[in-house]
């Protein structure tokens, strides 16, 4: 069971790496400011994707999701090593 949850976690690792060079693809095309910016200084990723909603909610939520299926994932993946 451990070997599916890594599997999964992967999985969704990989994904979620997609949709965040998505949205950093829409702050480069943007401006070249917030492109840098959501790329080196924290929190400025998210602050671009609540700024400009419409052109990144498709990409954000959907890693949202990538997020929750990486979690349950984890609590797969820690029953199998416990159980």
């Amino acid at each position: 069971m451990a070997t599916i949850g890594s599997i999964i976690m992967f999985v969704a690792s990989i994904a979620l790496l997609i949709f965040w060079i998505q949205i950093l693809i829409v702050a480069f095309k943007t401006h070249i400011g917030w492109g840098l910016g959501s790329l080196f200084i924290p929190f400025v990723g998210l602050v671009f994707v609540f700024m400009h909603w419409q052109k990144t909610k498709t990409p954000f939520l959907r890693s949202l999701i990538c997020v929750a299926v990486q979690i349950v994932a984890a609590g797969i993946s820690y029953l199998g090593v416990s159980g």
